[in-house]
């Protein structure tokens, strides 16, 4: 068997290295003409997603990234609200990483040169056609064409192949913020190591983690009542945005003012969007995995360990079913409820995010509180203490 793999961002390659394991073959065509390091933000790395990067053989503290372990919930008047854990230590001692999305993106795509898969860039997909034998022929802007037995979209939230799969998709929604966030150095905090603080100010949402003394990431989420437009967001030079989020933490109690003050180049503003339900996930041969098939929110912190477990999953059905139709059926069968569980928590946690003044009072003095006693009761977490068997056959999985 042999697959073509569209996206070579996390999932992609993910993807890819699990097909080997699996025993299938797998090529991977990105649209971009240059690879990605050094773009985007950071992103978390939970327990889940970790644990399925091992399955792979690959370690958690191979990835450029740091241990943060837990999420400090603070009003913005600087009051606690909530200690959450980012996931239990497990036996292999996993523990939630946030990392550079770059830094995560080379270390995968250099793990699958070194493992031998191949990765061709400036391919950018313009159709998928099944052959008559049941195959599948994908045809790029540049007038190449690659053909294999299945073909896999992991070209994210804007996804092609899931436009070829589905014309009438519903479009990502937007889920009322703006994100941004930055590097700031030489500024200390008081707060310890591997712990997220996140504060609910009065205008915009701000968190941020010490890395190392002097070395502090954070963001923030902006709430805004429509998305917007490409136009809108170039129109925010650095500056214009700096003020701007100066202006929004102003009123609030923590050390927002000082870390936007040292971070020498603020992230540029983006819209937040998830993908609630995609109603079809595969048609034949062709299937969707990761934000193609369930964008969530980075309000969840899951987004790439959902990516990396969907790699993972997916490569033990084919490797069961044998073929690509069925192990497509029985993949999505096996994992919708899972990801489109977590996509609706992630938005109400957005929703938390977007000042109120009249449900202000209720997160800050009752559901926060609550959900902080209920988590410090918890033993287990249905979200982060997820794992992948690979050994377990998947012929007969289908819930």
């Amino acid at each position: 068997m042999r697959a073509i793999i569209i996206g070579a961002g996390i999932t992609g390659p993910v993807t890819a290295i699990a097909l080997q394991k699996a025993g299938i073959d797998a090529e991977v065509h990105e649209a971009y003409q240059r690879t990605a390091d050094g773009v985007g933000a950071y992103l978390n790395l939970a327990p889940n997603g970790l644990a399925a990067l091992q399955v792979l053989g690959i370690d958690q503290h191979d990835l450029g990234g740091f241990d943060t372990h837990t999420l400090a919930l603070r009003s913005a008047s600087g009051r606690p609200l909530a200690h959450l854990p980012m996931g239990r230590d497990d036996a292999a001692g996993t523990v939630s990483q946030t990392v550079r999305r770059s830094d995560l993106y080379v270390r995968l795509r250099d793990e699958a040169a070194r493992r031998g898969i191949p990765v061709e860039y400036g391919k950018r997909l313009v159709d998928a056609t099944t052959r008559p034998d049941g195959g599948v022929v994908a045809s790029f802007a540049d007038g190449t064409t690659a053909e294999g037995d299945l073909l896999i979209g992991a070209d994210g939230l804007h996804s092609r192949v899931r436009a070829i799969l589905d014309p009438a998709c519903p479009p990502p929604r937007y889920t009322g913020l703006l994100n941004t966030g930055g590097y700031a150095s030489g500024v200390s905090v008081d707060a310890p190591e591997g712990t997220f603080t996140m504060t609910f100010g009065r205008r915009a949402f701000f968190a941020y983690a010490n890395r190392a003394p002097g070395d502090v990431w954070w963001f923030a989420n902006v709430p805004q009542a429509r998305a917007a437009t490409d136009d809108e967001l170039a129109a925010w030079t650095p500056d214009r945005w700096r003020a701007e989020l100066i202006s929004l933490f102003a009123d609030d109690d923590g050390p927002a003012l000082d870390l936007i003050a040292a971070t020498p180049s603020i992230i540029a503003p983006w819209n937040t969007l998830d993908l609630p339900t995609v109603p079809v996930w595969h048609r034949g041969p062709i299937g969707l995995i990761g934000d193609a098939a369930h964008a969530i929110s980075p309000t969840s912190g899951q987004g790439a360990s959902l990516a990396i477990e969907d790699g993972v999953l997916l490569a033990r059905f084919l490797r069961d079913h044998g073929d690509p139709a069925a192990a497509f059926t029985a993949f999505e069968a096996f994992r919708r409820t899972r990801v489109e569980k977590l996509i609706a928590q992630a938005k109400r946690t957005s929703n938390q995010k977007i000042p109120n003044p009249l449900t202000r009072v209720l997160r800050d003095r009752v559901i926060l509180p609550l959900v902080g006693r209920a988590a410090a009761r918890t033993t287990r977490d249905w979200i982060t203490d997820y794992r992948i068997d690979w050994a377990a056959p998947t012929n007969h999985v289908t819930s």
